[in-house]
């Protein structure tokens, strides 16, 4: 983990908990009369999760050491926000889902004697959990990634002098053991949202700052909806 790192993390988290106080406080103090709370307290309680959940990211850039590549150097530069229900999908009742996201993901690996690959990727979802972060990013420009490609990433922030870890979906994992391609080779697999291994490469220079989130109560209209379907169910039950 890197040393300044710590002092930037630590400012995000004591701005992110100020945050939610001052909003808390400002729903108390500005808040609906006693008779009408009930009927503004859903709302009320969504607006501060969405406070909180919109501070929900991963930002840095580092170097990992990488098993089978000892001698290279690799690099990612990660900057990922949470921004929930904001990417719909096919076939979902959802206005998109709650681990939506925005961002981008550049990846770097210098071999001597051999051409640096690079990519640059948009970032479409990030879920977090205390100090790790799984996320997947779609590839925009590259010299060696087909455009439109999804791949994942998984980041932590050390603690307790432990050094920030990084994992990548490619080389080691994400095969189809079932399967081979007309020449033979070993298949990837299409990579879904939010899919990533564990951070598995220590990172040996910079680091990754990441703020967690609990995930976002669904939208009023959605739950509002589910709701009823389960009213109406226990009553044709009943």
């Amino acid at each position: 983990m890197r040393i300044d790192s710590v002092r930037g993390s630590r400012g995000v988290r004591v701005i992110g908990a100020a945050g939610a106080v001052a909003v808390l406080a400002g729903v108390v103090a500005a808040g609906p009369a006693p008779a009408d709370a009930a009927a503004h307290g859903a709302k009320g309680e969504a607006q501060v999760q969405a406070q909180i959940q919109a501070q929900a990211r991963v930002q840095g850039s580092g170097q990992i050491s990488y098993a089978y590549s000892p001698d290279d150097t690799i690099k990612f530069t990660v900057d990922a926000k949470a921004a929930p229900f904001t990417r719909p999908m096919p076939g979902l009742s959802l206005p998109g889902l709650p681990t939506d996201a925005t961002g981008t993901v550049k990846f770097s690996h210098a071999s001597e004697g051999r051409k640096t690959g690079w990519s640059r990727a948009r970032v479409d979802c990030m879920v977090t959990g205390g100090g790790t972060a799984t996320l997947t990013a779609i590839v925009t420009k590259s010299n060696v990634e087909k455009v439109g490609k999804r791949f994942g990433l998984s980041v932590q922030q050390g603690r307790g002098g432990e050094p920030d870890r990084l994992g990548f979906g490619w080389d080691i994992v994400n095969f189809e053991p079932r399967k081979t391609d007309k020449k033979g080779n070993a298949v990837e697999p299409r990579v879904g949202t939010c899919m990533a291994p564990a951070p598995f490469a220590p990172v040996v220079e910079g680091g990754f700052d990441v703020v967690h989130a609990d995930l976002p109560p669904l939208p009023a209209s959605v739950a509002g909806a589910a709701g009823a379907a389960g009213a109406a169910g226990a009553a044709r039950r009943g």
